[in-house]
C-alpha cells in the first residue's frame, strides 16, 4: 500500500468531517479517480492499490468518527453509490456490482471492504470529497459550501471538498439588496 497516500487521504477525511462538523451516523460521499491520484488520465488507469490506499485512509478517519463512507462510481454506472446498508434503512436499492473498468477501482474497493454493502442511484450526503475531478456534487444534499483544506492534492489528484447547509428560507437573508 502506499503510505503517503493513504496519509494524505485520511488527513483530508479527518478535515472535512472536522470542518463540516458531521456527527456519527452522517454521510461523507466520495468520489475518487485512482487514475488521476497515482498520475493518469481519469478513466483509463484504474488502480485497485491506489483506490485501497485513498479508500483505507478515508475509512479509518471516518469510521473513528461513526461517519459513513457513500463511494461514487464512475459514469459507466451513472455515478450509481455503494454504502452500507446500516447507512441507508429503506433506501431502494440498486442490482449492480461495481468493477475497477466498469464502477472504478474506488467503488470496487469500497464494495469489497463494507460488512454489507448496497447500490444506490444517488444519495444525499452531508459533505464529500472529489478526488481527481469526479463530479460528486449530484449526491450531496442542498445547499453545497465549498471548503478549503489544507491539502489540494491526494497523489497527483486534484481534491475539492464541500460541506452542506440547510437553505435559508426568508428572512434578512432571502432580501434583494
Amino acid at each position: 500500500m502506499n503510505t503517503e497516500i493513504y496519509n494524505q487521504a485520511k488527513q483530508a477525511a479527518e478535515e472535512i468531517i472536522q470542518i463540516a462538523g458531521l456527527r456519527q451516523g452522517n454521510i461523507l460521499v466520495v468520489g475518487c479517480s485512482s487514475s488521476e491520484v497515482a498520475g493518469g488520465v481519469i478513466g483509463h488507469n484504474s488502480s485497485l492499490e491506489t483506490a485501497e490506499a485513498v479508500f483505507g485512509g478515508i475509512y479509518e478517519a471516518a469510521s473513528a468518527k461513526g461517519v459513513y463512507v457513500a463511494a461514487q462510481c464512475c459514469e459507466h454506472l451513472n455515478r450509481a453509490i455503494c454504502v452500507e446498508r446500516a447507512a441507508v434503512p429503506g433506501a431502494e436499492i440498486v442490482c449492480v456490482v461495481p468493477q475497477p473498468k466498469a464502477g472504478g477501482s474506488f467503488a470496487t474497493t469500497a464494495y469489497r471492504t463494507f460488512r454489507e454493502p448496497v447500490m444506490l442511484e444517488e444519495i444525499k450526503a452531508d459533505a464529500g470529497l472529489d478526488i481527481g475531478g469526479t463530479l460528486i456534487g449530484m449526491h450531496l444534499k442542498r445547499v453545497a459550501v465549498p471548503v478549503r483544506l489544507s491539502l489540494d492534492h491526494i497523489g497527483s489528484a486534484i481534491l475539492l471538498a464541500a460541506r452542506t447547509r440547510p437553505k435559508y428560507i426568508g428572512g434578512e437573508r432571502a432580501k434583494y439588496e
